[in-house]
């Protein structure tokens, strides 16, 4: 994620679309490998260090109390160190989202190296500051903080270190592009002198590769085996087939961005252009010795002759010899 990286870092956030089911999350952390993404992550619930049993439920989670699926869908300590050795030794690295002091600490133990922060969470100093004494990278996500909110998350952590990418993210579900905010991000950038990326959460894979575009390091995008899994993130996320378009098309980005093409470099285009250019051409016969007019000559393909950009230039010279009506014309034919 160094800002002078040209590699995207792209994260598949799986979250909790597992539904609790241990082979979901390994089923789709091997979907996400896959696709070719750097990353998979998923999201640490401890339902009674994260939530109190009232606390109400987004309004398109209705089947069930936030508690009750916390703790359903929740994994031990044991399944979270397979899970993260099952996508290591898929040259997969293994993210999960702290949405407390008590997660932040089971995924210290498991050997987290990578923090990312969620959105809810921006406001939540003690959190960042405890996540910041860790020294380790820590990318935010700020879909829900005012940018005074965000102020104070970015200072809390650079207090403890500068390794910190900021994600622009609308928490929309989904986005419509007008709501994206491109230009938060690259106001980002010029705002912290940090890496930025996006986390996208808009239907298609516009949005994260016009972001690369403009300087995204890290690109951040919902993903799912199908969109009939249960829970509201499954409905809005990407499936595997486009996930793995927009990982093609974010480093197809990358080469566009990166490579450098010299304009005066035409090695490779010199026999198309003897094919498709046009020279310079007779339209009548032309004596030996006579002055040449604009109506005794044309342009005509092929490429292969005295070029058409100098047409004007040959008017008024001589013929050097018998030039035949319908022929290339050819430096030797005329004085210069």
């Amino acid at each position: 994620m160094d800002s002078a990286d040209s590699h995207v870092f792209v994260i598949a956030e799986v979250g909790s679309t597992h539904d609790g089911s241990f082979g979901n999350a390994k089923a789709a952390a091997a979907a996400v490998m896959e696709t070719a993404a750097d990353a998979a992550k998923f999201q640490t619930h401890i339902p009674e260090a994260e939530t109190i049993r009232s606390a109400p439920a987004p309004t398109y989670f209705a089947e069930e109390s936030r508690y009750d699926y916390f703790q359903r869908t929740g994994f031990s300590k044991d399944q979270w160190i397979d899970l993260k050795a099952f996508c290591e030794a898929r040259r997969l690295a293994f993210l999960s989202s702290a949405f407390s002091m008590e997660a932040v600490a089971l995924l210290e133990e498991i050997g987290m190296k990578m923090w990312k922060i969620p959105s809810g969470e921006v406001t939540n100093l003690p959190y960042l500051d405890l996540i910041a004494q860790t020294e380790k990278p820590i990318i935010l996500s700020s879909g829900m903080s005012t940018q005074k909110e965000l102020d104070e998350a970015v200072n809390t952590v650079l207090k403890r270190h500068d390794k910190l990418t900021v994600l622009q993210c609308t928490t929309e579900y989904p986005c419509v592009p007008e709501h994206v905010g491109l230009n938060v991000m690259v106001e980002f950038k010029e705002r912290y002198g940090l890496p930025v990326g996006l986390s996208d959460h808009t239907a298609s894979n516009t949005a994260a590769l016009v972001a690369v575009a403009l300087g995204a390091s890290v690109i951040e995008k919902h993903f799912a085996l199908s969109h009939r899994l249960y829970g509201s993130d499954a409905m809005h996320s990407t499936e595997p087939e486009q996930f793995t378009e927009l990982v093609q098309g974010i480093r197809e980005t990358e080469v566009m961005l990166t490579a450098k093409v010299d304009k005066n470099d035409v090695s490779q285009l010199a026999a198309m252009k003897l094919v498709f250019e046009k020279s310079v051409v007779s339209l009548m016969d032309i004596p030996a010795g006579m002055l040449i007019e604009e109506r005794m000559i044309g342009v005509k393909k092929p490429g292969t002759g005295i070029p058409a950009r100098t047409y004007f230039e040959l008017v008024g010279r001589r013929a050097k010899r018998n030039i035949a009506a319908d022929s290339v014309l050819v430096n030797a034919d005329i004085d210069f």
